[in-house]
């Protein structure tokens, strides 16, 4: 039996941008480890569906939720779909981004205000619109962030956007503290990407061979997948407003 397995039985989780590579991960991780999933993107469908798909032929339970999380109304009906669907809500993994990667002279206003969006604007509806469900059982929020936030890229927006969680998630623990809701962040350094080649040599352009980590290797979507897993269960609920970093010890701060 692995590791985790049953112990998050009877709870429900809400993961954005669920769909691909580091959010995938995490919403086939707290199904195995028992909890019913929702499993957000915007417009993929039939990858949601894949996602639901494989939960569901490993005996868990999962439902989709395709849903653009900067929209306020439709990230509240999505928020209520969920509770409608599985009974409940007592964990929001935010893990949507916008890969935006473009330097500097070559992005726009409106490439910022995406990445900006996706990651602040999706963090701050999801939570603002959970929270009531999540307080009536002493919920977690967990924020998925990114080592460039507190290193620097040459693509600013993404950076920018995964820097500003950091502050969020303190606030957002301050003020749901008393209602027992935890929030933590979790900021993954090098991941190596499935099996794509373009992100692959994105990961090699940003110039971080694995030799400069403590562990000698990238990380991979199930070390951060273990993380949250761990943050979701019951005996971690006096961790709360943490940035935790997945890294090999390559960012140490």
């Amino acid at each position: 039996m692995p590791e985790h397995e049953g112990t998050l039985a009877g709870k429900v989780a809400l993961v954005t941008g669920g769909s691909r590579r580091i959010g995938k991960e995490i919403a086939l991780r707290l199904a195995r480890a028992g909890a019913a999933v929702a499993v957000n993107a915007r417009t993929s469908r039939r990858e949601v569906d894949a996602v639901v798909a494989e939960i569901a032929a490993a005996g868990g339970t999962a439902v989709p939720a395709l849903a653009d999380i900067t929209d306020p109304q439709a990230n509240a009906a999505m928020i209520d779909a969920t509770v409608r669907a599985l009974g409940r809500l007592d964990i929001v993994v935010h893990s949507a981004v916008m890969r935006e990667r473009a330097r500097l002279a070559d992005l726009d206003l409106a490439g910022w205000r995406a990445a900006l969006a996706v990651v602040l604007d999706g963090a701050f509806l999801t939570a603002k619109h959970a929270a009531p469900h999540l307080a009536r059982g002493g919920g977690t929020i967990i924020m998925i962030g990114g080592g460039t936030a507190f290193t620097g890229a040459a693509s600013p927006a993404v950076p920018t956007a995964k820097a500003g969680l950091v502050g969020f998630v303190r606030s957002l623990a301050v003020a749901l503290g008393p209602d027992g809701i935890t929030v933590n962040l979790v900021s993954p350094g090098r991941i190596e990407a499935e099996a794509d080649p373009a992100e692959r040599k994105h990961d090699l352009a940003r110039g971080r061979p694995d030799d400069q980590i403590p562990l000698r290797r990238a990380g991979t979507p199930s070390d951060v997948a273990d993380v949250v897993v761990a943050l979701a269960r019951s005996d971690f609920r006096y961790v709360t407003g943490q940035t935790i970093h997945v890294s090999g010890g390559f960012y140490m701060g």
